[in-house]
């Protein structure tokens, strides 16, 4: 079932002003060795030259994510969802009787290098397109993001993984309802993966494509989601599932719209980051070009302290930048307030995440 709460009031206008504060004033983020500060972003497709290399940006990338990475650079832990391999050559295995409105998507192998400069150092590769070109696409997508010092999981061939920064250990792992990838569907089986992590990490990270899809889809059910007869999962159950496992930070991705974010047991949850960096084969009118950043900081236990919401929107052929008008903070303010009425997150105008004790 879908909680309901009135709607929000009408939002104003939020200074850009804002959104720099937070990294430059917050006590937190200075207090060094005892806080741990991870951002992520929602779906990343750079551009694909299948079918065509229209559909590339013009200057092949290179500035996609300029307005952005100085962000995704200022956390310790900056994770998104791959959205498709990356790969020069091969062939698409979709059945599509139309190439131009086949969505398969594959990058260029040189597009890693872009999410190296960006910040990235963890990504899912669980969704409905890394397996567009079959084996070969995954196996690529696996080499190069291992030789970029990418950390990443989401195949069945790599479900998990585990790494070390600055004295922290970090468990990974990323969920699917689809072929090659840990199934979102099979929550005892998840959950043994998250409580072998967890014994093994200190800050437990997961990943999950799941859900509806598109506008008419930006709230959770609670139930199972079918879309195109597909069943996408039970997000909600998932993500409680998880951390009553030992996970300590949910990021959910995959209707292509944002969606609520909670609190549970003092673990934080985002059930959609939305549409990131989708280029040229995305739709991206209204909810689908609107998205967040989400940074928390959390302690080595991966607790939430507080979190920031930086408001990004995309148009069409261009990269993600921040937006002025904050509309992905007043999004989670009205899903979240209507989804999770009794949840113990406050999200303020300036996108201020902060625990109501």
């Amino acid at each position: 079932m879908v909680l309901l709460k009135k709607r929000c009031r009408p939002i104003l206008f939020v200074p850009l002003a804002c959104f720099f504060i937070f990294f430059q004033f917050n006590p937190l983020c200075m207090a060094g060795d005892k806080f741990i500060t991870i951002s992520g972003v929602g779906d990343i497709m750079m551009g694909t030259h299948f079918p065509s290399t229209e559909y590339l940006p013009l200057d092949d990338g290179i500035s996609l994510f300029d307005d952005v990475k100085e962000y995704l650079k200022a956390s310790d832990i900056t994770f998104g969802n791959l959205e498709g391999p990356l790969l020069d050559e091969g062939e698409c295995i979709k059945a599509c009787k139309d190439p131009e409105k086949c969505y398969a998507f594959k990058m260029p192998e040189r597009y890693v290098n872009h999410l190296v400069h960006a910040g990235f150092n963890l990504l899912g590769i669980a969704n409905n397109h890394i397996g567009d070109f079959g084996l070969p696409g995954r196996d690529s997508t696996f080499r190069l993001l291992k030789h970029a010092n990418i950390q990443f999981a989401g195949l069945d061939s790599h479900p998990y993984a585990i790494f070390k920064k600055n004295g922290v250990t970090y468990g990974f792992c990323a969920f699917a309802p689809n072929v090659g990838t840990p199934d979102i569907r099979d929550i005892a089986s998840a959950s043994e993966l998250v409580k072998r992590l967890d014994e093994r990490c200190d800050i437990v990270i997961v990943s999950f494509h799941g859900g509806a899809e598109g506008a008419e889809n930006r709230h959770i059910t609670c139930g199972n989601e079918i879309f195109y007869g597909e069943d996408r999962g039970n997000v909600y159950a998932f993500a409680h599932g998880m951390i009553d496992a030992g996970a300590d930070v949910i990021f959910g991705h995959g209707p292509h719209v944002t969606r609520a974010v909670e609190l549970y047991n003092d673990r934080f949850i985002a059930y959609s980051l939305g549409n990131f960096c989708t280029y040229g084969r995305f739709n991206l009118l209204d909810h689908n070009g609107v998205a967040p950043i989400i940074v928390l900081t959390v302690n080595k236990k991966g607790v939430f302290q507080e979190g920031k919401i930086l408001p990004v929107i995309q148009d069409y052929k261009k990269g993600p930048r921040i937006d002025p008008e904050g509309r992905a903070i007043f999004e989670l303010i009205e899903l979240t307030s209507m989804d999770f009425p009794e949840t113990k997150l406050v999200i303020t105008e300036a996108g201020d995440m902060i625990r109501n004790q």
